[in-house]
């Protein structure tokens, strides 16, 4: 089975990856995973369909229009010189917009999704869609007061008994699936609202829904449909948080398969960059600068795919010094049978070789081999 793995697209805050290394955790664990299986470099998948972004796009006041913003925002996001080298895409870019109405259509046709009447709460002062229960605050402008009203909606009813999640939906091979996200089809209204009110997002007006974009959690999938299809894999996984994959999968389901191809999550626990307890450790060992970078942007991302519930950072030590014998014992020239079941392993998901001293080793020397090596620490360096 050959598997391209995505990120889950990340939300265009106001942050840097600089300030929010954590951010990138899944970004950098799909870039390691796909280099490792011979990939050409896949873009990096961003969020822009926000209620936040259309509120700092309305206090902005500036003639930018509102995609042009979204993209300098996201360059900004790194330093200068860092650019992805497989690009960006993001959940408005025209091929995922494609993609959107083409699925929709689809699933329109075969009655997966509807278009129907729903009774739903807009805003009195702007008409923003607050909710289907009265008292809620507009999230929008803040106005406390909401009417009801009746409006077309593309809806997912999900049919009786199927539930939102199964184990084949994870690409994680020798691991426990956890239990709350199996069972997160009792917490998941059997009917789904899949349009919402928003400036900016993949337009629905071609389905005669105007002033309605996709939900984004829907549209999340999607991008990383588009950006498996670019690349014309069959399997894809995305690299996503449990928590993350509680909020989006129900949205998700109509939208995880695109032919041939299927879309699976690959789960990742949170890296705990905020800590500065990373800084001490280097300034303690004396960790050169290369090596800090070997593992704060690669090893600890691969970890984090083995550690789903997230890396505590009392480990941190443990994991430099595993990090560390590994680099030192990495051949010169990987070993093409090591290769192979790495990445055989890496296919199907099973992350148990990250802490393998062997297999990690090679996977050190490989990385090097495409992207150049690594200096040896300062003599005398612990």
């Amino acid at each position: 089975m050959n598997v391209l793995y995505v990120n889950g697209p990340v939300q265009n805050g106001d942050f840097t990856l600089a300030e929010r290394p954590g951010k990138a955790a899944g970004i950098r664990a799909a870039a390691a995973l796909n280099a490792l299986l011979g990939v050409r470099p896949v873009p990096h998948l961003w969020n822009t369909v926000t209620l936040s972004g259309d509120l700092r796009h309305r206090a902005a006041g500036e003639p930018l229009g509102r995609r042009e913003r979204e993209e300098q925002a996201i360059a900004a996001k790194y330093a200068p010189g860092e650019q992805p080298r497989g690009g960006v895409l993001t959940d408005t870019a025209p091929a995922v917009a494609a993609l959107a109405l083409e699925l929709v259509g689809r699933l329109l046709e075969d009655g997966t999704l509807t278009v129907a009447p729903e009774r739903v709460r807009l805003c009195s002062g702007c008409g923003h869609m607050t909710g289907v229960v009265a008292g809620q605050a507009c999230r929008a402008c803040g106005g406390e007061q909401s009417r009801t009203a009746r409006r077309r909606l593309l809806v997912f009813d999900r049919p009786a008994g199927q539930r939102v999640l199964e184990r084949e939906d994870f690409l994680a091979a020798g691991a426990r699936t956890p239990s709350h996200l199996l069972n997160i089809a009792q917490n998941t209204p059997p009917r789904l609202l899949l349009s919402r009110t928003r400036d900016h997002g993949v337009s629905l007006a071609p389905l005669g829904l105007d002033g309605l974009v996709l939900d984004p959690r829907a549209g999340l999938h999607v991008a990383v449909l588009a950006a498996a299809t670019a690349h014309g894999a069959e399997q894809t996984a995305m690299t996503i948080t449990e928590n993350a994959a509680a909020n989006v999968a129900a949205y998700g389901r109509p939208f995880r398969r695109h032919g041939a191809a299927r879309l699976r999550y690959a789960l990742h626990g949170r890296i705990p960059y905020d800590t500065g307890l990373t800084a001490r450790l280097y300034e303690v060992h004396r960790v050169a600068p290369p090596l800090q970078e070997l593992f704060t942007t690669w090893f600890l991302p691969l970890a984090s795919l083995r550690e789903r519930a997230g890396i505590d950072a009392a480990r941190l030590p443990g994991l430099l010094k595993f990090c560390r014998r590994a680099y030192l014992a990495r051949p010169v020239t990987p070993a093409g049978e090591v290769l192979d079941e790495l990445r055989h392993k890496v296919e199907v998901g099973d992350m148990r070789w990250v802490m393998d001293a062997r297999a990690l080793a090679h996977a050190i020397a490989a990385r090097e081999a495409t992207r150049g090596s690594v200096p040896e620490p300062e003599r005398g360096a612990n």
